[in-house]
């Protein structure tokens, strides 16, 4: 284990640099990818060498959290440190003003990042940044969009959260209602796939930066492998060759996206070295929630993902659906190369944990609920002064029904929301597929649990289903 006070002594000469000197940030998050998608996490088809790399230059955390189980609650606690719940972001844009008309009514929702919110890439951009987002964004309408929020140059985003096709000219309508598109990548060609398109937008600003004595903060954010699964025709015959009866995942196309995210990350972290970025700049890659497990509409025999051993998977408060990959390889020569943390983390923490790495903890005011975890990449043993994570999803999906739940150490707690709704209780360090509810057996502990959540989301004042009258009357 690397010494500590070496660590120190680098951090506090970061703390006192000029804008100049300040590390590179380069943050790079997937879009449903799930926690047993990477080979370096498990997975007996996917090949990720690349990301395998990564993690054998950093730090792979075992137990890092998307704050919520669907893109963008995620994606504004990554920006902001603040629970989903506190933001009354608890469900995707075009979801975010609907009720719905099932048993229970859902909360209605803000549709996009109030301006008044405070990001990182707006103290980032206070402190000499050049804040570059690249990618999916789909936390807001146009007045709401990057530019809005401390960015100095938007490619890729817009309101929607994935494209009509992943091929060139990435737009039109049949796979989503509304007829959409992708800006800012033109001019393109037949066969030009939306990853590699955004790779090279993002390694043009970094080869422009690299000129400027300003410090980036590239925020790479890939549609992939959201729906539409669309890989690319010769990566799908690849793993359809290779896919056997034992295979645990068994879509090829998703295989193929998989694929054609790790070469892309690979591409930014050769281009990262070869204009001598690597000793100032941190890596952090992560997804947004966990994988998506239903049937594939463009290949309905099979299904999205399978986030095994892990229960469920998107939209669900078990761990299939909020457990994600997470690595990070640090500036600091005291980084714990290609060890592993296994403790909990959360993407609300990533504002916090990336201001301290940039030495810009004290230029932001703004409260938040994620703590600072660089402590954990230099000492994979180390403790955090938090022993609660919290995750609220009152909407229904296709994998649960309203819910909340609350991990407090190795135990985990799941209440659904509805009438009657029943509480489970898992002991993750014995289960992690959560397959033995302890609730009974453990009452104690249950109600332990149970009322730090309620409290919990009285603090936050979380936004709640109701009963559904139209429903109540049809009941009497």
């Amino acid at each position: 284990m690397k010494p500590l006070l070496h660590f120190l002594l680098c951090f506090f000469a970061i703390v006192g640099a000029s804008a100049s000197q300040r590390p590179n940030i380069v943050l790079i998050v997937a879009d449903d990818l799930g926690w047993a998608d990477l080979a370096c996490y498990g997975s007996d088809l996917h090949e990720t060498p690349n990301l395998d790399r990564l993690a054998s230059e950093g730090v792979r955390f075992t137990d890092a959290y998307s704050a919520s189980p669907v893109c963008t609650p995620t994606r504004a606690s990554i920006l902001t440190g603040k629970h989903p719940a506190r933001l009354q972001m608890t469900i995707w844009r075009e979801a975010a003003l609907e009720r719905g008309n099932r048993e229970l009514l859902e909360p209605v929702c803000r549709d996009s990042l109030p301006l008044e919110e405070t990001t990182l890439a707006e103290v980032l951009n206070n402190n000499g940044y050049y804040c570059a987002h690249v990618g999916k964004w789909h936390l807001g309408r146009a007045g709401a969009y990057p530019q809005a929020h401390g960015f100095h140059q938007n490619i890729g985003g817009t309101l929607w959260g994935a494209p009509q096709t992943f091929f060139y000219p990435y737009n039109g309508d049949g796979y989503f209602r509304d007829w959409r598109y992708v800006p800012d990548l033109e001019p393109g060609e037949e066969g030009d796939y939306l990853t590699d398109a955004l790779t090279d937008k993002a390694i043009e600003i970094l080869e422009q930066e690299s000129k400027s004595e300003r410090p980036v903060f590239l925020n790479l954010w890939y549609y992939t492998v959201h729906t539409p699964i669309e890989g690319k025709p010769e990566l799908v015959e690849k793993y359809e060759n290779k896919i056997t009866p034992d295979s645990v995942q068994k879509n090829p196309h998703y295989a193929a996206m998989v694929e054609s995210l790790d070469e892309n990350v690979g591409r930014v972290l050769d281009k990262i070295e070869t204009l001598g970025l690597a000793d100032n700049t941190l890596v952090l890659f992560t997804s947004d929630n966990g994988g998506y497990v239903n049937l594939c509409k463009l290949h309905k025999d099979i299904l999205v993902a399978n986030n095994f051993p892990l229960k469920s998977g998107k939209g669900s408060c078990h761990e299939g659906g909020i457990r994600v990959p997470l690595i990070i390889r640090t500036p600091s020569p005291e980084t714990s190369a290609g060890e592993i943390c296994d403790e909990p983390v959360i993407s609300t923490d990533f504002f916090p944990t990336i201001l301290s790495v940039a030495g810009l903890s004290k230029q932001s005011t703004t409260a938040v609920d994620g703590v600072d975890f660089s402590s954990l990449l230099t000492d994979t043993e180390a403790s955090l002064p938090r022993k609660e994570l919290y995750f609220h999803y009152p909407h229904y999906y296709s994998t649960t029904s309203p819910v909340s739940a609350i991990r407090s150490g190795d135990w985990k707690l799941i209440e659904l929301l509805g009438e009657g709704g029943a509480v489970k209780l898992y002991d993750l360090a014995k289960d992690i597929r959560e397959s033995n509810d302890l609730a009974e057996t453990n009452p104690d502990q249950r109600d332990i649990l149970l009322e730090k959540l309620h409290t919990w989301r009285s603090d936050v004042k979380a936004g709640m289903p109701e009963p559904n009258p139209a429903n109540t009357r049809a009941k009497q």
